[in-house]
């Protein structure tokens, strides 16, 4: 059996691994919401001022609250199979659709944060790990420090002030101007346009996490016998350097990508707050306090086949950076 056919059987088998997982993390969460004390009943109730016993009957009958946890249990796990996350009563509308809608704002956030936090977590760590102990080291080094202490609705709120009300360079909130009617490439323009002051909030932080998992993570494996090996057959520092060395120096980098994931999502809220990013990060916060128990269950249901997904792919990553690295 060739190596792509021994890929394609491990990417099955994570798969079919990922389904008790995904099961086990929908009970969990199913019952730690419902430990907690009120429900949507009592939200309702509350914004009214008052209700009768019989009207808190009647909403708790509405919502299913009144049949026994098992049974919640039940019907719940039978409507996810059949791809129905249930109503919101807070926004009036199905669950799955309002998911999938804040999804995207979310996955774009994700996407570009992630790709902006390694990609230059990478190259710095890379430049600080070359010129150890040198001028550029230290400023590496103290610029990382500052961007992992520095709060994220700090830099967000100072990046409005310079660069949305003095400069006039971007747009203060948003994902997109709604009153121009964008379409087509305009349109993405304006979202990629919206896009690029939350991308460089959220991501100084990962950035600084990953600059220094790298500098570590390239001196440590400088240090390794293969390194002495290579330079003993006369190999170039530059060929040692970008063949062998970072290519193991990356495993790393790649675990920790995968593992923030999941906390990005939860990380956003702060950033989404700032810049009125309509994300799921924002809507979970809102679910929350309005005990919206079948949006925060869609949310988390989400998040958790995103971060099984996302984890798959490190490994399918880890396969090619390290050939030894076996996925039969």
């Amino acid at each position: 059996m060739n190596h792509s056919a021994k890929r394609v059987r491990y990417v099955l088998k994570r798969l079919l691994q990922s389904i008790p997982v995904v099961i086990a993390i929908l009970v969990v969460n199913f019952f730690l919401l419902h430990l907690a004390e009120g429900d949507a009943a009592d939200v309702l109730a509350g914004e009214a001022g008052s209700a009768t016993p019989e009207y808190m009957a009647q909403l708790r009958s509405k919502f299913g609250l009144d049949k026994p946890l098992p049974v919640q249990l039940a019907i719940y796990l039978k409507n996810v199979l059949s791809l129905d996350l249930g109503y919101s009563f807070r926004h009036d509308m199905p669950v799955a659709k309002l998911v999938f809608d804040r999804f995207i704002p979310t996955l774009l956030l994700m996407v570009s944060t992630i790709l902006l936090a390694v990609g230059f977590g990478v190259v710095l760590g890379l430049l600080a790990a070359s010129g150890l102990n040198t001028w550029r080291d230290n400023l590496i080094s103290i610029f990382a420090l500052i961007t992992y202490a520095t709060p994220l609705f700090w830099v967000g709120l100072m990046m409005i002030v310079v660069f949305s009300l003095k400069l006039h360079w971007f747009p203060t909130s948003g994902m997109e101007n709604v009153a121009m009617f964008y379409e087509g490439w305009d349109r993405v323009k304006d979202i990629a346009h919206h896009l690029v002051m939350p991308t460089i909030t959220l991501s100084l932080f990962y950035l600084a996490l990953y600059t220094r998992l790298m500098r570590a993570s390239m001196l440590e494996q400088a240090g390794m016998d293969y390194v002495v090996t290579a330079r003993a057959k006369g190999l170039t520092e530059r060929r040692i350097v970008f063949v062998h060395i970072l290519r193991n120096a990356l495993l790393p980098v790649v675990t920790m990508a995968g593992v923030q994931v999941g906390a990005l999502i939860g990380g956003s809220v702060i950033v989404e707050s700032v810049f009125a990013w309509p994300g799921l990060g924002m809507l979970a916060f809102e679910a929350l306090f309005a005990r919206d128990l079948n949006l925060l269950l869609g949310i988390f249901l989400l998040s958790a086949l995103l971060v099984v997904a996302i984890n798959l792919i490190v490994d399918i990553i880890y396969s090619f950076l390290d050939p030894r690295i076996e996925v039969s």
